[in-house]
């Protein structure tokens, strides 16, 4: 590790502390309705949004009228983003004239975008029209985070209500999200974006000229005869002269904004944020990386301020922090000790014999490896899944952590609203936890946790692990599955058990070596979001409403403090041992063994 790099990393973590606070605080009193100068001014639109929409702004739901309206919001967003993507070839905005999109491709973007995932098994800026680009993913964007703050508002409300039937109206957290919240921070930081050079156009792509132009070899594989034999299959090489190159453009810098504030991460280009046209500069590749965990981390004091505590906040975002800064750096030392492989002397020498410069390989020299390594542990901390290197390229140990980060079931920060509920979630069984140990009814915020509650809890644990771990075995044992491994051995493992993590978990990047673009992965990890996402907010949701009805217990000698570092630990130990024993026989196949064999 370099002393730059542990500054940068150091920088970046200082000043997302400095802004949790005030957006903390903020977000608070849009949810909770406190007249201010802000709201005042976006206030008639959203009364507009109610009237035209015949939202009755003071009547609430119970639990199961708050998930049917979730269920109901998504399915809409389903039906429209899949017929905008089969219809562009004859929807306007198409300058480059696409053809729809395969029925396959369609359902698993369609599923990856209303669930937050934002899995891309294509090429956007060879896929998609700036159409469905702005109407279809841009606008899934926007409404999949709000869903998923409006969720965790509601959990709030199960932990601040008491003998209440209602937690809310999900209409109203939703138009609130976006409004006040995801909007007015996109459209800043897309003018930000634009004045660094990210494209923002509706012209169609542009030919500009090489200067001088480029000579370029292309293999093309024939029979050739000679005078004494005939040969078949001899690879040729055709010298070709480029003169011109098409530049993709498009509407990109407003998707980016909220592709990075909403935790989404799916890319306007293939190559996503490492891509000069999506991130240009050394400024904007550090305010997207802000951007990533910046309201995920607000939400924590948002949490606190809104249950009447708020160093209840401060110990969740304290657990998140004591778990994410080691894996940043024991990512960044093994992706600056370098790989193996390139080591001239043998493995045995020392770290200084090892690659040059770290391992580089799939990394953009602009940001070089700590960037790279903090981009690729805050993207799978949260559900963002935006990439500005390749993981596939990172070290064994180097790709575990991001691996691991999502197995986690990202909860260190994650999605916007999604993350902290999960967290909650942890909150929950680890409270349990320490009640079995004196045996005593578990509370927490003066709530007891009862059987109900750990039911719900348990689902939320178990069927994110189902998904990824009955998904990865299916795929390794059976042909369509092993089709797409461009890699055998344990890396292959690897790169199948990372695109069902990721999707299973709704988080969206992936190892970039496996061809998952066809029917059996674009409908196996299709699946595999839909249940990752919404078999988790039902349950979710039934624990805020269940919490609601609950009268507060008073504090005694015998409850257990939550603000304390003591509680934090636990919480932490919860949190790793629960990953460790569902996934570490998982790992054991993938990096861990890959790591294993490059020691011989």
């Amino acid at each position: 590790m370099t002393a730059s790099g542990i500054e940068q990393i150091g920088l970046y973590l200082v000043i997302l502390g400095i802004l949790v606070k005030p957006l903390g605080i903020y977000i608070a009193k849009v949810y909770e309705g406190e007249p201010f100068k802000v709201m005042s001014i976006i206030n008639p639109a959203e009364k507009f949004i109610y009237k035209i929409s015949r939202i009755k702004k003071e009547k609430e739901m119970s639990w199961q009228e708050y998930a049917t309206a979730v269920l109901l919001f998504s399915l809409a967003g389903v039906l429209v983003l899949y017929l905008v993507q089969r219809l562009q070839n004859i929807l306007p905005f198409n300058p480059q004239r696409f053809s729809s999109v395969s029925p396959a491709s369609s359902f698993n973007t369609v599923i990856s975008f209303v669930t937050n995932t934002n899995w891309q098994g294509y090429s956007g800026e060879t896929t998609m029209s700036y159409l469905t680009q702005m109407v279809g993913l841009g606008v899934q964007n926007f409404v999949s985070a709000a869903s998923g703050m409006a969720v965790l508002v509601a959990l709030i409300r199960g932990f601040v209500r008491r003998k209440a039937d209602t937690i809310g109206n999900f209409w109203v957290d939703l138009t609130r999200s976006i409004l006040y919240i995801l909007l007015p921070l996109s459209f800043v930081f897309s003018l930000v974006l634009v004045s660094q050079g990210v494209v923002q156009s509706l012209r169609p792509y542009t030919n500009v000229k090489f200067i001088p132009p480029t000579p370029s070899e292309k293999q093309r594989v024939d029979a050739i005869e000679d005078t004494a034999t005939t040969v078949t299959g001899k690879e040729i090489s055709d010298t070709m002269t480029i003169k011109m190159q098409v530049l993709p453009i498009g509407p990109a810098a407003s998707q980016i904004a909220i592709k990075q504030l909403g935790t989404n991460g799916g890319g306007f280009f293939n190559t996503n944020s490492s891509h000069p046209f999506e991130n240009p500069t050394p400024l904007t590749n550090f305010l997207e990386l802000l951007a990533i965990l910046l309201i995920p981390s607000a939400l924590c004091y948002t949490f606190g301020r809104m249950v009447g505590d708020t160093r209840q906040g401060w110990v969740l975002f304290a657990v998140m922090l004591v778990i994410f800064v080691p894996l940043i750096f024991l990512c960044y030392h093994y992706e600056q000790m370098g790989n193996f492989y390139f080591n001239e002397f043998g493995i045995d020498q020392t770290a200084s014999d090892m690659q040059s410069g770290g391992n580089m390989e799939g990394k953009e020299v602009r940001f070089g490896i700590a960037n790279s390594v903090l981009w690729a542990t805050a993207t799978t901390a949260a559900s963002n899944g935006s990439v500005n290197s390749m993981h596939d390229s990172f070290t064994p140990i180097g790709g575990l952590v991001p691996m691991w980060l999502i197995l986690l079931g990202e909860i260190i920060f994650g999605g916007v609203g999604s993350g902290l509920y999960g967290m909650l979630i942890f909150v929950i069984i680890a409270v349990f936890i320490a009640g079995l140990m004196v045996g005593r009814t578990p509370e927490y915020l003066g709530k007891k946790i009862e059987a109900f509650e750990m039911k719900m809890a348990s689902l939320v644990i178990l069927i994110p692990a189902a998904l990824v771990l009955v998904g990865t075995a299916v795929a390794v044992v059976i042909k369509a599955g092993l089709a797409g491994i461009a890699n055998p051995g344990p890396h292959g493992f690897s790169e199948i058990l990372y695109a069902f993590s990721s999707a299973g978990n709704n988080n969206g990047s992936a190892f970039a070596g496996l061809s998952s673009d066809t029917l059996f992965y674009n409908t196996m990890l299709g699946i595999a979001m839909f249940f990752g996402r919404f078999w988790l907010m039902i349950p979710v949701l039934a624990i805020a409403g269940s919490l609601a009805k609950k009268k507060v217990t008073p504090i005694s000698i015998g409850t257990l403090p939550t603000h304390m570092p003591l509680f934090a630990l636990l919480l932490i130990s919860v949190i790793v041992l629960v990953g460790a024993l569902t996934f570490l026989p998982a790992l054991a196949l993938g990096p861990i063994a890959e790591y294993l064999l490059s020691l011989k």
